[in-house]
């Protein structure tokens, strides 16, 4: 351990942790389709920054992407894109870019506005048939969505709301069963007639409700002192909170399980829980500009999807009609590492 953990630290700082932004999912919202529209659409994919993951038929399909996370710009070119600058008007277009990550949506930003002003001036020339000065073609307008005024806190106090509950969930629970091998007081559990299932309920319960509570002193410091809003149901919170812990606790029980000393549990629960939740689940940087190959390993972090949750609460007020597959992934995550957890234990115990 003392040459893996610092391997693997240099190993995930130096490929995930970093903020440059390679990839902006891009839904689209073509109402021209025309030459001019294509062409300029051909600019945002040229520069490889932007991928068009959708190209949408109405405004509700560019709003469900931005809302559920799928897209990160959404790009409306209006009709009459091209009659209007053939008659050398100024034409508006609108891009929306999610700022649930302010950094991230700082630099889309800024692309946005570089390719749409080369464009314009392009197409002004080509209109005006002078070499001067033209004038501006293509009117960008920006709407920042979620996080209009770019505040980092925004996007870092949910983020920091699931690492708390990983240390608490995760690395706490890990020393219990251990902390009994190393006492000696093992053998005297296993002496009693409790059940299995008695046993385990003893030892998520007080974790669970210690992280429950750091939840509720979590969220009150996020909106009351840092002004984080809270847009979305409280209640869904606690209960997408309630089953990332149960999750947490019963990976962090089962790791204590399989170990014999706290040194030992401690350490595989950082790499196993701690780790993976702070650097693979979209908190410290986008999943999306991750290798390839992290990215597949980010699908099996709980984290990932209880950071989504969170994002998706916290600051677009969304509910569980887009949030239902991260709540049905943790679902199903605690209710397999519990049922292995129950089947470590009954191997000790029998």
């Amino acid at each position: 351990m003392a040459f893996a953990i610092p391997m693997l630290l240099l190993l995930l700082f130096g490929w995930v942790l970093t903020l440059d932004v390679n990839i902006l999912e891009t839904v689209v919202y073509d109402q021209d389709r025309s030459q001019r529209s294509r062409e300029l659409l051909e600019r945002f994919e040229a520069s490889h920054y932007f991928h068009v993951r959708t190209r949408a038929l109405g405004w509700e399909e560019v709003e469900r992407a931005l809302d559920s996370g799928r897209a990160q710009v959404g790009l409306v070119i209006p009709r009459n894109f091209a009659r209007d600058l053939e008659r050398g008007l100024v034409v508006p277009i609108q891009a929306m870019v999610d700022a649930s990550d302010s950094n991230t949506a700082t630099i889309a930003l800024a692309y946005i506005d570089t390719i749409t002003t080369r464009y314009s001036a392009q197409v002004a020339l080509q209109i005006a048939g002078s070499s001067g000065p033209p004038p501006a073609a293509v009117d960008v307008r920006l709407r920042v969505w979620y996080n209009p005024d770019l505040e980092s806190k925004d996007f870092v106090v949910p983020g920091l709301v699931a690492v708390i509950m990983t240390v608490i969930g995760g690395l706490l629970s890990s020393l219990t069963v251990a902390r009994e091998w190393e006492r000696g007081t093992m053998e005297q559990l296993i002496a009693t007639p409790i059940r299995v299932s008695e046993l385990i309920v003893g030892k998520l319960a007080p974790y669970v409700a210690i992280g429950m509570l750091d939840v509720l002193l979590a969220v009150a410091g996020g909106t009351l002192i840092f002004g984080v809003p809270l847009r979305g149901s409280f209640w869904l919170l606690l209960g997408f909170s309630l089953l990332f812990l149960l999750g947490a606790v019963g990976l962090g029980l089962l790791i204590s399980a399989r170990s014999r000393t706290q040194l030992m549990a401690s350490q595989l629960a950082m790499v196993a829980t701690l780790l993976p939740s702070f650097m693979l689940s979209g908190f410290a940087s986008p999943i999306e500009n991750m290798p390839e190959a992290l990215q597949i390993v980010s699908y099996a972090v709980p984290a990932r999807y209880f950071v989504t949750a969170l994002k998706g609460i916290f600051l677009k007020g969304i509910g569980l009609r887009m949030l239902w597959p991260e709540a049905l992934f943790l679902a199903g995550f605690a209710a397999v590492v519990i049922a292995l957890t129950m089947r470590a234990f009954r191997k000790r115990l029998d």
